[in-house]
């Protein structure tokens, strides 16, 4: 079974057991979360897809932890001006198991 959610403002292929990458949740580490923006389900030969959600499906995750990424550098240069100017940021994530998904019925 697996399902499409959306969380921080982005869409996920989730099956239970997989462990992925999200915007930051506020959240403790071992807490469950349930996802309830789901656009997905499926099993087997079987699609159910919402308008724009599926009714009654439910993703529920487990938050592992949480951490920061890698560090991006933004350049900004003007050539023959005497302009450079250099940023970083790093973004915040939960790194969260998928532990079930309940999927509304057949149609």
């Amino acid at each position: 079974m697996y399902a499409v959610i959306v969380t921080g403002g982005r869409q996920y292929r989730v099956a239970q057991g997989e462990v992925l990458r999200v915007e930051k949740i506020a959240a403790d580490v071992g807490a469950e979360v349930k996802l309830d923006q789901v656009l997905l389900v499926g099993e087997g030969e079987g699609v159910t897809v919402g308008a724009p959600l599926v009714a009654g499906a439910l993703v529920t995750a487990k938050v592992k932890s949480h951490g920061r990424a890698e560090k991006i550098r933004i350049v900004k240069f003007r050539r023959r001006k005497h302009f450079r100017k250099e940023t970083g940021h790093r973004q915040h994530y939960t790194e969260i198991e998928i532990v079930g998904i309940t999927g509304a019925g057949k149609k």
